[in-house]
């Protein structure tokens, strides 16, 4: 498993053993970058990366030129990995590791009120609503979805959210699905938010 693109393209990342952590291949990785870069929305931005793992997709969105990562994972074995990724990249400075469970709505909502206002980077970004990039990319089973998107539904600016799943995902209102695509066993589900 290696950084697909940017500044940090071609270098190693490390999983840990098993099959409990299901890190994002390069090929769906790379198919979800060139869809952000499209949207404009990985540039500067601030990014959350829950259920991180190894934080390939955080790694990836700094490589790509975003601001700043908070990856939020539970796992030992995961978090050993994302650790030794981060110092095997000095990512140090850009990022900061949470160890939390991304499901629990209470770490999300201490986490929205830490997170909820753009990076300096983004103050001047004319007309940037989504300063705020966040990955969800939890266990193919889980199925707290709602509580998720309720919880990121809070965050101001409301971010823009793309969600990792062993199916199709339909989030409620305000959340609205602009692009679906499934790679193999994995659905990925880009999703912006109105205000109300």
């Amino acid at each position: 498993m290696r950084v697909v693109a940017g500044e940090l393209k071609g270098r190693k990342l490390v999983a840990p053993p098993g099959d409990a952590t299901r890190p994002t291949t390069d090929k769906v990785r790379e198919a979800m970058f060139n869809a952000l870069r499209s949207l404009d929305v990985v540039l500067d931005a601030q990014v959350l990366d829950l259920f991180a793992g190894t934080g390939a997709l955080g790694i990836e969105a700094l490589s790509r030129g975003a601001a700043d990562v908070t990856f939020v994972e539970n796992r030992r074995a995961a978090l050993r990995a994302l650790h030794a990724n981060i110092d095997a990249l000095d990512l140090g400075r850009r990022c900061r590791v949470e160890e939390a469970d991304a499901s629990n709505p209470t770490v999300l909502s201490r986490l929205s009120q830490q997170l909820g206002g753009p990076s300096d980077k983004n103050a001047d970004k004319k007309g940037d609503e989504e300063g705020m990039l966040v990955f969800v990319d939890p266990p193919y089973d889980f199925e707290r979805w709602d509580g998720v998107f309720e919880t990121l539904a809070s965050l101001d600016p409301l971010p823009f959210v793309v969600a990792e799943s062993g199916r199709e995902l339909h989030p409620s209102s305000p959340w609205s699905v602009i692009r679906s695509r499934r790679y193999g066993r994995t659905w990925v589900a880009f999703c912006t938010a109105q205000e109300n």
